[in-house]
């Protein structure tokens, strides 16, 4: 159902962000030299990222980007999933429910968090029934 990325993936993972940034999922997409600079560290260590190529008879049909921090307010490791993306025509089949089950069952996470845009209803509602709640508290950033 869903694999580790490989060296052999990289046209594979910047056609499937190239999709993720450029759908409703997402208010912009982010520049080219992004997804290399990602698939480089991916290639490098797994030491902050991770990434997944969902399979459905060994045919590609999504991924799922993760990040990994350490957070004293969860107190211990956080892992974000910063990006899930699956074919359309592969919704529904639980691939999406089956990762975030995987997720749960790895031994030293201790939180997860996923981003998802006030819009997305459906993606909303899979991530409330997998467990995810809303934080009580805005996110702010400076890019550099």
């Amino acid at each position: 159902m869903f694999r580790e990325i490989t060296p052999d993936d990289r046209e594979l993972y910047y056609r499937y962000v190239d999709i993720f940034y450029h759908s409703d999922a997402v208010e912009a997409p982010v520049p080219r030299k992004n997804y290399e600079v990602t698939f480089n560290e991916l290639m490098r260590s797994s030491d902050y990222l991770k990434c997944y190529i969902f399979e459905d008879g060994g045919k590609p049909c999504g991924f799922a980007l993760l990040s990994k921090t350490f957070s004293q307010e969860a107190g211990g490791v956080s892992v974000t999933i910063e990006e899930i993306y699956i074919d359309k025509e592969y919704r529904g089949r639980g691939m999406a429910t089956g990762f975030f089950e995987y997720l749960n069952s790895i031994e030293g996470i201790a939180r997860l968090r996923i981003e998802v845009e006030d819009s997305n209803e459906g993606a909303k509602r899979l991530y409330e029934r997998m467990g995810f709640k809303l934080l009580p508290y805005l996110q702010m950033v400076t890019d550099r």
